[in-house]
Formats: C-alpha cells, sequence, structure tokens
C-alpha cells in the first residue's frame, strides 16, 4: 500500500491544487485560510478519481442527486453517518457547481440550489463535527466565493482553439458570469460592459 502509484499521483494533485488555490486566493480581499484550500484541493484530487465521485446505482454509473443525498442525511440516525453523508454532499455541491454550472443550468438548477445544498451541509458539520469545524464554517459563510476560486483554479491554462472560444462565447451569452466575461476579454474578445446590457 505504501508504493501505491494512485496515493502518489492524488497526493501531487491535491498539492498542484492547493499551490494554485493559494495563488488564486491571494487576489481575493479576504483570502481563505490556509486549511480550508488544503481541503478543497485534497477534495479536488479526490474527485478526480472517477470512482469518489460516481456511484453505481439502477445498473449504472451516475452522480447521485444532491437532494437525495439531503434525503439520505436527513433519514439516518446515526451521527456519524449524517456527518459522512453531508461532508460528501457539501463537496459535490462545491465540485459540480464549480467544474459543471453550464450542465445543470440547462436542466433549470442555478447556483443558488448548489450554495443552499453545499452550504446548510457545511454549517451543520461546523457546529456538530469534532474536526476541522473552522473549515466547515468557512465553507459554509464562503460557499460562493469558494465556488468562483474553484471555477478558476480548473480554468483550461493552455492556448484555447477557435472551438473553445465559440463555446466559452456561448457559455458567457446564457448565463453572463462575469468570470467568463473576463476570460473572453483576455482572448481579445469584445464583451460588452454588464451595465450596458440592463
Amino acid at each position: 500500500m505504501a508504493n501505491d502509484p494512485s496515493l502518489s499521483l492524488n497526493s501531487k494533485l491535491a498539492d498542484y491544487f492547493h499551490l494554485r488555490l493559494q495563488e488564486l486566493g491571494q487576489q481575493q480581499s479576504a483570502p481563505p485560510q490556509d486549511d480550508t484550500l488544503w481541503y478543497i484541493g485534497d477534495m479536488l484530487a479526490r474527485f478526480g478519481d472517477s470512482d469518489q465521485l460516481f456511484s453505481y446505482e439502477y445498473g449504472r454509473m451516475g452522480l447521485r442527486p444532491l437532494a437525495l443525498l439531503y434525503k439520505d442525511a436527513h433519514e439516518t440516525s446515526n451521527l456519524r453517518e449524517r456527518g459522512l453523508i453531508l461532508r460528501q454532499l457539501g463537496d459535490m455541491a462545491l465540485f459540480v457547481g464549480a467544474l459543471f454550472p453550464e450542465n445543470y443550468q440547462r436542466r433549470g438548477i442555478k447556483k443558488d440550489y448548489f450554495v443552499g445544498m453545499g452550504g446548510g451541509a457545511y454549517s451543520y458539520l461546523s457546529e456538530t463535527e469534532l474536526k476541522n469545524r473552522h473549515i466547515f464554517a468557512e465553507l459554509a459563510t464562503s460557499f460562493t466565493l469558494i465556488l468562483e476560486l474553484i471555477a478558476q483554479a480548473c480554468e483550461k491554462q493552455t492556448a484555447f482553439d477557435h472551438g473553445d472560444v465559440l463555446t466559452l462565447y456561448q457559455r458567457w451569452q446564457k448565463t453572463r458570469e462575469p468570470r467568463v466575461a473576463a476570460q473572453l476579454r483576455a482572448l481579445g474578445i469584445a464583451i460588452p460592459d454588464s451595465n450596458f446590457l440592463h
């Protein structure tokens, strides 16, 4: 087990994400605590392994819906199990809310859903867990900012081709996200100021 290459890869990936999050976090007016950045980096590395993210249910692999995770947590009387389920709920809300918002927007699920589900899960953990309460408290109170930080940390850092630029522009047209507009402007695409659009 000590020589397991997947452990080494996960560790390197967690280190990469921690450094990237730390660099981007310093640009915020109130940078997240380092413990929180380590937690997020570890979570991103963990979910890089599809076995940690997807579950096998009804004969196929898929993401367990956040609402069903909430239901599972609500229905269990075992406090330890409830804590584990709510941690999974919070982590998944951060991960999919930051990396796949457009997939969910097409189904009518907005950012507020992820903020409510994930922030609520972390808030509960900040009051009940024995360890990492300060991390869960920060994740609960700064959920929206952390979503943006994760999205920035995971953005494509290589050169964009024409298809990538078109996809990014289409995403901006649907969401009007300031971060996407900034990416397009950095690529030399003229995007009107959001005040001009209202």
